[in-house]
């Protein structure tokens, strides 16, 4: 063992190289004077054994038979005999007939071919020493036929056993070593069709990510042209606008969801219903609320009224540094500080709902979304086709390590069985 280990580590320079598709006939060429004859001799076994057991079903062909024809006769004296003789026979036919016979030798099917026969034989010699002595001594001659042939197939059987276990035995690495060679090349094909399919899927999402760069600048070059880039425009000054109003109200937002709690509990905040609703507006979309008041802004100056009136009556609690900074916020919001802010919520809300009606907008908008439904589609595609990239890539990488694993094996098999250092390239 230690010396097989020593060998085994000898530098590659030192070992015969092989492409993996000249292993098979290099192997054939370096083992046919040991192989061919063991496994010639296997397949002149088989035949010897399959001529026996069609012996055997032909003897039992004959029992039946000729039991059959005792039976028709109705001989009390061999009428029970026959019968069971009929019955035995058709047994034997069935069980021979279960035996399957290789088409393809080698040592696991002559193995497999060898146990299945045997099982067969050693049932049938119980039947014949529990059931021939008792059809004694009737169907003498054809009991002596079957035996002959039951005999033989025994003696075959032997010499089978024998073979295996001296002789075929020490081809069987042998064997196992070219199905791992056939295993191999289907490994290599298994290769070969995974590039090619991984090859066909970066294609694929090559071509859709082209699409999707292609459908990217399209919508980028729709919303840079006219309405909707004055849109654009327009949201950036909303954002800006709602900053503005949220900071100018940020003092009154304590106090006005307190208010909104004590109108839902019906407290006497003094709300009327459109003021409530404004205050939900206020508290929800600031900007919104502001620029949908009427000049001098009424709704909000009634509701910090109220506000103000609620907070003395001690209705509102609030902290003192928080209730003094909201009383600061209502006189100064109160004495119209948020005129110029709410003229400029008024004229941006007007110029986009103005710019969202237009034919061109409209037209633009609908294109857009066209490209963003088809937008979806491709990058769903997209990621399939990543999913299958990374799924292909999974299986190319297992079967490079199972086709390492298996030419180490070959190698290392032909070392074992021939004592000669080989690598597979």
């Amino acid at each position: 063992m230690l010396l097989h280990i020593f060998y085994w580590e000898i530098s590659l320079s030192e070992a015969t190289e092989l492409s993996s598709k000249d292993i098979k006939a290099w192997l054939e060429k370096e083992t046919s004077s040991i192989f061919n004859p063991v496994h010639a001799n296997a397949q002149a076994l088989i035949g010897e054994m399959r001529k026996a057991l069609n012996s055997l079903s032909d003897s039992s062909k004959m029992l039946l038979d000729n039991s059959a024809k005792e039976i028709e006769k109705r001989n009390k004296k061999t009428y029970g005999r026959a019968r069971a003789l009929n019955k035995l026979a058709r047994l034997f036919i069935d069980r021979f007939k279960q035996i399957q016979v290789p088409e393809k030798v080698s040592y696991d099917s002559f193995n497999e071919f060898f146990q299945e026969t045997q099982r067969a034989l050693i049932v049938t010699e119980v039947d014949i020493k529990n059931w021939f002595p008792r059809i004694s001594p009737f169907f003498i001659l054809d009991r002596r036929k079957f035996l002959i042939a039951f005999e033989k197939a025994k003696m075959t059987l032997k010499e089978m056993n024998a073979f295996l276990t001296k002789e075929y035995i020490k081809t069987k690495t042998l064997e196992e070593t070219f199905q791992l060679i056939d295993r191999l090349h289907a490994l290599e094909n298994q290769l070969a069709n995974l590039k090619e399919e991984g090859a066909k899927a970066e294609d694929e999402k090559a071509s859709v990510e082209k699409e999707i760069a292609n459908l990217h600048q399209k919508m980028a070059d729709l919303k840079s042209k006219g309405g909707i880039s004055q849109l654009d425009q327009i949201d950036i000054e909303i954002e800006d606008l709602t900053s503005e109003v949220k900071h100018a109200l940020r003092h009154l937002q304590k106090p006005f969801i307190k208010l909104q709690s004590l109108s839902l509990r019906g407290g006497g905040s003094g709300l009327t219903p459109d003021e409530f609703n404004k205050l939900n507006q206020y508290l929800q979309s600031p900007l919104e609320a502001l620029a949908t008041e009427a000049n001098s802004y009424p709704l909000l100056k009634e509701i910090l009224h109220k506000t103000e009136r609620l907070m003395i009556e001690g209705k509102l609690q609030l902290k003192p540094d928080k209730l003094r900074k909201a009383e600061q916020a209502i006189r100064s919001i109160t004495n119209n500080s948020l005129e110029n802010l709410h003229k400029k919520c008024v004229d941006v809300l007007k110029r986009r709902n103005q710019l969202s009606v237009s034919a061109e907008v409209a037209e633009t908008k609908s294109r857009l979304q066209k490209l963003s439904e088809h937008l979806e589609d491709l990058e769903r595609k997209r990621n399939v086709a990543e999913s299958e990239l990374k799924a292909l890539e999974r299986a190319h990488n297992e079967t490079l390590e199972k086709i390492h694993n298996n030419k180490r094996l070959i190698e290392k098999d032909v070392f074992n069985f021939m004592g000669k250092k080989i690598h597979v390239e």
